[in-house]
């Protein structure tokens, strides 16, 4: 698919040394490069800015930004350093900004896939793939929502961004989910393209004891982002087939119910989590007629 669209770049990167030189070589590969990709290096205290200033020196549009950062991985801390990596590149003449992870790879069609989708549906705001584990499958997309787009790579028209006032900080993280319910909001398109994905290889806990942990801090997450009861009890449902079997809806429930309990403060404005409850009801009503998927709503792209 030909496009004519111009993307930059954005990864914060802070402790990837493990493998964004994987990262490296998938973007360098790419049959369209970006015109800039900003690497703001957050702090790290591995070999991480050795190996992004490598490849700096062969590819003068890689751009290495080193800041100071606390000693603990955090997402406002990802935001902060994107927000740095966007000041670099707001007065450049692009279309098309993407905020990629520092532990993915893709083939070299990636981005030029992508960039052809926007330009052949001018409504699209925001687009994506899904990631896959190395270790895993992919989600099966009849169970899980295309109009969520994975953190680990969002590609936003730039109109889309600026109308979303870009990344915001959150407690408890959920900023890469919350650009797709306000690019909703503002009357932007968001899709996941199913055809394509990205590897992530950052070990993201495979014990159960660690998969149960997440699940309960995803509930909490999904409480304080205004999941609708219902919609979460059948979001539940569809955790008990994957590890850790049965257990894991249960953990999602147990912490939905607890943030809910202790009445802890919402990410989203009242008028969001209106929003998302009847985009929530809709896509449960059509998933009951059978004529689409019904949407895990899950941020579970996001990584700090």
């Amino acid at each position: 698919m030909s496009c004519a669209l111009s993307y930059v770049l954005i990864t914060p990167a802070r402790n990837e040394g493990q493998f964004i030189e994987l990262t490296l070589q998938s973007v360098v590969s790419q049959t369209l490069p970006p015109l800039r990709w900003v690497i703001v290096i957050n702090g790290s205290t591995d070999d991480t800015e050795a190996l992004v200033k490598k490849y700096a020196a062969k590819y003068s549009w890689i751009e290495p930004v080193c800041v100071s950062a606390s000693p603990e991985r955090s997402f406002s801390g990802k935001v902060h350093a994107f927000n740095e990596g966007y000041s670099r590149i707001v007065n450049l003449d692009f279309d098309v900004v993407a905020s990629l992870d520092g532990d993915v790879s893709f083939e070299p069609e990636y981005f030029a896939y992508l960039l052809g989708q926007l330009a052949a549906d001018s409504s699209l705001g925001l687009v994506g793939t899904p990631f896959r584990e190395v270790s895993q499958k992919n989600y099966d997309y009849r169970f899980v929502s295309i109009e969520h787009v994975s953190g680990a790579c969002q590609v936003f028209r730039r109109e889309c961004f600026q109308a979303i006032g870009g990344y915001k900080p959150l407690k408890g993280g959920g900023i890469d989910h919350l650009a797709v319910i306000t690019a909703r909001m503002t009357g932007w398109k968001t899709l996941t393209f199913t055809e394509k994905f990205c590897l992530h290889h950052r070990s993201m806990g495979t014990a159960e004891s660690g998969a149960l942990g997440a699940r309960f801090r995803n509930g909490v997450k999904d409480y304080r982002f205004g999941n609708h009861p219902l919609w979460e009890i059948c979001r539940a449902g569809y955790q008990t087939i994957r590890r850790p079997y049965l257990l894991g809806g249960f953990a999602l429930v147990v912490g939905y119910l607890w943030a809910m309990s202790r009445r802890l403060e919402r990410s989203l404005s009242p008028e969001a989590v209106r929003f998302q409850h009847r985009e929530q009801m809709q896509r449960l009503s059509r998933f009951i007629r059978g004529t689409r998927s019904v949407g895990n709503n899950d941020p579970s792209g996001e990584r700090a």
